[in-house]
Formats: structure tokens, C-alpha cells, sequence
């Protein structure tokens, strides 16, 4: 038997359900896709469906024209019109109660709701309950060993290009030439390129009240002139340019001074409070053997910045998944815009990064990285930042 399946059926019976229904239509279930690691140059233009029950063969059902699954175990259904489709699913779900598919309930995890609602409602109408599979597919797609050495690498490769361009910053002000919140951006870019990486969107540089925007985007029209006296933050992730390479992502925070207000002190501490109070949270359960949710990390960095009177300007989730995509597939470490029940497990990486945003004033943000190792061993990459930089 393949050991991989047989690991799913395992895993199916221990989440007492009757099996998994793996659905896509022209990569619209990028999670299937990975899963089934289907290559990027297949062709695929029809519906399919993979069945993986609890006991017994899986079932490929596709289309006449196309079959991508042909390398898979299980017998295979043909088709070519939609009434032979739904005739094939209704002879494979017969019997069965519970199932799970790529579907998130209220959609509340939106990363893992990837099967349409049509497709939804053409499944129930069977006679099957669908549930959410987000648990049983963050077990089947955990980092590889060489995939945790892309991230080790990458995540050093940015802690080289923080400090390189912070550099940069520094000496250009002090020989007084012009410098632009998108030059830096597009230094850092030229940096990632030279160290052999990429990335999916340009790093972020913003000065002074655009600080306080988190995800804000220097542009020509409106791109910043950087000063002396400046508050600054860099945020850059990049992944070494290699298939199947595991993202990095970091964030810091400068005064282009000898010295930050103590404003910019008090919140600098408090958002690096947060960032620890979670970090120690995730540390403290894996080596006690606990079961850890995401939810549980973001609140935990949620109520050291709520209790010193901030957690209104506390205004995303503490941290994301990260894998071959920055923003990966995984539990992220969220109770506000997500209430994410997705537990923490080995294998897998995510970012930790509180922050304060004042508007019309600036906005500190602190970004590493934590990954769990195979083993469950807690390791923070990136680096951490312990006071703000000072370039002058």
C-alpha cells in the first residue's frame, strides 16, 4: 500500500470521518494541487475528483479529454457530461456520512476555503455532510528537511540585506543626497537578486505617518523623501530561487537620529513585550508536549498591547504561515480577523509580528520568524530586533 495513503486513512479513521473528497477545476484548489503534487505544466482544463475514503481504494474521477491523476492509486471513473459526473459521485459517496473537502465553515479560514459553494451544495445534496479538511492537510504538507534549510538560508540572507540597507540609508544622509522611500525599496530588491532570490511582491519602506500604514507601497507620485530625524521601517521576505524553496520574512524599524523620542521608545517596548510574550508562549508549550492553537498566539500578543491601552491601534493578526508562499496555507497566529483553531505543529513556519500603528504619527512593527522543527524544536529566524536602529 502507499505509505503516504495509508498515513491518510490513518488519519481519517482517528478524525472519525468517512474520507476526503480532493476537488479542482483549473487550479482553483491550489491546496489539492500541492497536495497531489500535480506539476506546474499540466494541463489542467475539467473537474476532478479524488476520493480518498477510510477503508478500502481511492476513486479518480476525471474527465474523458484529460487525466491528470493517472499516477495515483484507485480505480478511475470517466466522463464527459455532467450527468455521467454527478451519476459517478453519487455511486462513490453512497453510504457515506461525513466527508471533508477544501471548505472553511462562515469561510472563516479563508486560506482553506478553496472548493466553490455550487460544488458544495452539489455534494451535500448526495446525502453527506461536508466538513473542513484544514486539519488533516496542514498534517500532509509540513516543511521537509531541505525545505527548513531554505528558510534557514533565506532568513539569513535578510538579516545580511536589513543591516546592508539601514548602511545605505545612513551614509547617503549624511552626504546629503536625495533618497527616496522607493529607492530604498528598490535597493533591497537588487539585493535579494543578488543573493539568489526572489520574491512574490517588492519589501515595503515607509517613513514617518507611513509607518502607521502596514501594508503601505512607496509609489512615484507619492513616494517619500527621506530626512534626517526620520522614523523608518523596512519590511522584505524573499525565498532562495529554487523549486519548493520555504519563504523568510522580517521587519524593522530605525530613527534616522542619534536618538528616538520616547514615544518611539515606549512603543517600540511595548510591540517587542508582545512579540516576546508570544514567542515564549509557543516555546513554553512545545517543550511541555501541549497542543498549541493559532488563535492563541495572536491573543496572547493581543493582551500585552490591549493592557498598556494600545490594542485598538493593534489592527492585524500577530502572524501568518509561511511556506513556499510568504503568506503559506498553514494555522496562522490570528484571533482577530480569523478565529484560526488550526493547531500549531511540527513542521511548520510562521511569522510573529505585533504591532502599534499611530496615525498621522508612525507605526512600529517587529517581524521574525519561528520554525518547528520535525522534532518539535522552537527556533526563531530572522533575528530579533532589541532596540531600534540608530544610523546617525
Amino acid at each position: 500500500m502507499n505509505p503516504k495513503l495509508e498515513q491518510i486513512q490513518q488519519e481519517l479513521i482517528r478524525q472519525q470521518v468517512d474520507g476526503w473528497l480532493i476537488y479542482d477545476f483549473r487550479r482553483s484548489n491550489p491546496l489539492a494541487c500541492q497536495f497531489l503534487e500535480l506539476p506546474e505544466n499540466q494541463l489542467l482544463t475539467r473537474r476532478f475528483f479524488y476520493w480518498i475514503p477510510a477503508k478500502g481504494e481511492p476513486v479518480k474521477i476525471t474527465h474523458a479529454i484529460e487525466n491528470p491523476l493517472n499516477y495515483l492509486p484507485g480505480l478511475t471513473l470517466r466522463f464527459s457530461g455532467w450527468q455521467q459526473m454527478e451519476m459517478h459521485l453519487a455511486k462513490v459517496l453512497a453510504g457515506y456520512k461525513t466527508i471533508l473537502m477544501e471548505y472553511s465553515p462562515r469561510n472563516a479560514i479563508p486560506t482553506i476555503s478553496k472548493v466553490d459553494a455550487g460544488t458544495i451544495e452539489l455534494i451535500r445534496s448526495l446525502g453527506v455532510e461536508v466538513k473542513s479538511s484544514c486539519n488533516l492537510l496542514q498534517l500532509f504538507t509540513t516543511l521537509t528537511e531541505k525545505q527548513e534549510w531554505t528558510h534557514l538560508k533565506a532568513a539569513e540572507i535578510l538579516e545580511q540585506i536589513a543591516r546592508a540597507t539601514w548602511k545605505m540609508i545612513s551614509e547617503r544622509l549624511q552626504q546629503d543626497k536625495v533618497l527616496r522611500e522607493e529607492d530604498v525599496q528598490k535597493f533591497m530588491l537588487d539585493q535579494m537578486s543578488i543573493h539568489g532570490c526572489v520574491t512574490s511582491d517588492p519589501p515595503i519602506c515607509a517613513v514617518n505617518e507611513n509607518t502607521a500604514n502596514p501594508h503601505y507601497s512607496p509609489v512615484k507620485p507619492t513616494s517619500a523623501i527621506i530626512k534626517k530625524g526620520d522614523f523608518i521601517l523596512i519590511d522584505l521576505w524573499c525565498k532562495l530561487n529554487q523549486s519548493q524553496a520555504v519563504y523568510a520574512d522580517i521587519t524593522r524599524v530605525g530613527v534616522a537620529s542619534d536618538e528616538p523620542t520616547e514615544k518611539q521608545k515606549t512603543i517600540f517596548n511595548l510591540v517587542r513585550n508582545a512579540q516576546e510574550a508570544a514567542t515564549q508562549l509557543v516555546v513554553n508549550r512545545f517543550s511541555e508536549n501541549k497542543i498549541l492553537y493559532g488563535w492563541e498566539v495572536d491573543q496572547t500578543a493581543r493582551e500585552v498591547i490591549t493592557a498598556a491601552g494600545y490594542g485598538d491601534y493593534f489592527i492585524h493578526r500577530t502572524g501568518h504561515s509561511i511556506d513556499t508562499s510568504d503568506h503559506g496555507s498553514g494555522v496562522n497566529m490570528d484571533n482577530l480577523e480569523t478565529h484560526d483553531q488550526r493547531p500549531v505543529i511540527p513542521g511548520t513556519c510562521f511569522s510573529i509580528e505585533p504591532g502599534v500603528y499611530l496615525p498621522g504619527e508612525f507605526g512600529v512593527r517587529l517581524e521574525y520568524d519561528i520554525l518547528i522543527s520535525a522534532s518539535g524544536k522552537v527556533k526563531i529566524t530572522g533575528g530579533s530586533q532589541e532596540s531600534i536602529e540608530i544610523l546617525f
